[in-house]
């Protein structure tokens, strides 16, 4: 589907196998076992008519936070990067030598990755999330159905800070389990200062089989708590490639939003992640 408008993904990835500590890389991820670089994207989102990225941590590492960053730099499309840093540490210090970056726009946790659920609203890392705030960043939550409910309680214990839900918690689609997500989706939803990004959903459907009415059922239920001023395509290129390409990705989402107006689309599709990431400020900042 083509557009007037340039597309914004607020959700992909670069790595290097073996350069940076991933806990979740293995030899069985098959086609997610090599390297993911600039040059391999860029002519894709040439093709699909997308002119930014916001490029995500894959590490929970300083050090690929400020590899990301100069990537962010040689590479124009790279507008903004959500990076890492130690929540429970000195927040505040590890932010001084991030902040400063034009592009550096926010923090996310390898969430799902922690042996506590309710790692989240931990003293310490809610201490480094308040210090996150006050300096005007922003946080991706990598969260499952069973983190919503602490995802929450951090919504409420610091509304100043701006939350983004990545890939729709995870929603069981291959499995058609809808009723419990639901719920919890909905509790999250009635924050404001939570947003949500419609991203990687192919690869929580059948990785074969899937098709982009498998789909409907989870992005009705984001539009109806979200709405469109709360919501951004996200590509999770490259760990989509586990079960579509870049292309079936953005062209099955906006197959599914065709009946939204002009405007909703382009909120959804590009206004919205500048908004959320403050992206605008980096070509500010650059001037």
């Amino acid at each position: 589907m083509e557009t007037d408008f340039q597309i914004v993904d607020s959700h992909q990835h670069f790595w290097q196998v073996g350069r940076f500590d991933y806990p979740w890389m293995k030899p069985e991820l098959g086609v997610l076992y090599r390297d993911y670089l600039p040059p391999e994207l860029g002519p894709l989102l040439a093709d699909a008519g997308v002119s930014k990225t916001v490029l995500v941590q894959a590490s929970n590492t300083l050090e690929e936070t400020r590899w990301l960053l100069s990537l962010a730099d040689e590479h124009p499309f790279i507008a903004g990067v959500v990076g890492w840093i130690d929540l429970t540490g000195d927040a505040a210090a590890q932010l001084d030598e991030f902040a400063s970056h034009a592009k550096f726009k926010g923090v996310r946790h390898l969430v799902e990755s922690e042996p506590a659920d309710e790692w989240l609203v931990q003293p310490e890392v809610l201490r480094g999330l308040r210090t996150l705030a006050s300096r005007g960043f922003a946080y991706d939550l990598l969260v499952h159905t069973r983190h919503l409910k602490y995802a929450r309680q951090l919504a409420q214990e610091l509304p100043e800070l701006r939350l983004v839900v990545d890939h729709l918690a995870k929603p069981p689609i291959a499995r058609r389990e809808i009723e419990e997500w639901t719920s919890e989706f909905r509790a999250i939803a009635d924050y404001p200062n939570v947003w949500c990004k419609l991203s990687g959903m192919v690869t929580e459907a059948d990785w074969q089989n899937w098709t982009p009415q498998d789909l409907r059922p989870f992005v009705d239920n984001a539009l109806e708590c979200f709405g469109p001023k709360r919501l951004m395509f996200g590509s999770d290129w490259p760990v989509c490639l586990l079960a579509a390409t870049y292309e079936q990705v953005l062209e099955s989402l906006q197959s599914l939003l065709a009946e939204l107006s002009y405007e909703d689309r382009k909120r959804i599709f590009a206004e919205n992640a500048e908004d959320f990431y403050r992206l605008h400020e980096q070509s500010q900042a650059a001037a």
